[in-house]
């Protein structure tokens, strides 16, 4: 049988909103605060190091854990969450904003928060905010922009989108790019709001399946 891997990718130019749902008390947890391992919440130190730390722990835990990230705003370059993990059930909690660089070319042509082969990551609360200025002004001059992100060679499957409200730095806001020989199935996409220069956002799907429900912007496409 084949293995299904699960990802998912955040964009470093859309600023994402996350609704804060209640989780079980974080004593029945692993519970990993990025503070306590050099994170810092002024949004001018780079948090990168803190917070892989606070994932390596959590996901090499054998029971569930919580990585906590409290108010403030904290800096990250690129992350890559990557399993295999010891247990399946890790529980972002955030309080605070992560924050992407405000010069884009320091992502370089990567994705900005990137989960890798891991399954049952669950993302409660917070702001993603992916400072999109730069990019908008350079996409405005045409000089050889980013053109976003795609992903290719793993299977994607079960991949929820819920509550993302924001504003996109293209056009195309929602991209499932996915390849022939590992379509995305189960993608489902629950009370989405995205738009480009006040308008509403476009969708693009290829070799992707999946449901809609609730307010959907840009239409669907799956």
């Amino acid at each position: 049988m084949e293995q299904t891997t699960s990802c998912v990718l955040f964009l470093a130019f859309v600023l994402l909103i996350f609704p804060s749902y209640g989780v079980a008390d974080p004593l029945t947890y692993s519970t990993y605060n990025v503070l306590n391992y050099g994170a810092k919440p002024d949004g001018n130190s780079d948090s990168t190091q803190a917070m892989v730390a606070a994932w390596t722990l959590a996901c090499g835990s054998t029971k569930a854990a919580t990585i906590y990230v409290p108010p403030g705003r904290f800096l990250l370059r690129n992350v890559v969450f990557r399993g295999q993990c010891k247990n399946n059930a890790i529980v972002f909690r955030i309080d605070g904003t992560l924050v992407a660089p405000s010069d884009y070319k320091v992502l370089g042509t990567g994705n900005w928060l990137l989960f890798e082969h891991v399954n049952g990551v669950s993302v409660y609360g917070g702001i993603l905010d992916g400072q999109g200025t730069g990019l908008w002004a350079c996409k405005k001059s045409g000089k050889g922009c980013p053109s976003g992100a795609t992903v290719s060679g793993v299977k994607i499957s079960d991949v929820t989108y819920r509550d993302i409200h924001g504003t996109s730095a293209t056009e195309v806001a929602v991209k499932f790019d996915c390849s022939p020989r590992y379509p995305c199935t189960d993608i489902k996409l629950e009370d989405v709001k995205l738009t480009y220069r006040n308008q509403p956002a476009e969708a693009s799907c290829s070799n992707a399946d999946g449901t809609a429900s609730g307010f959907i912007q840009p239409s669907n496409c799956l």
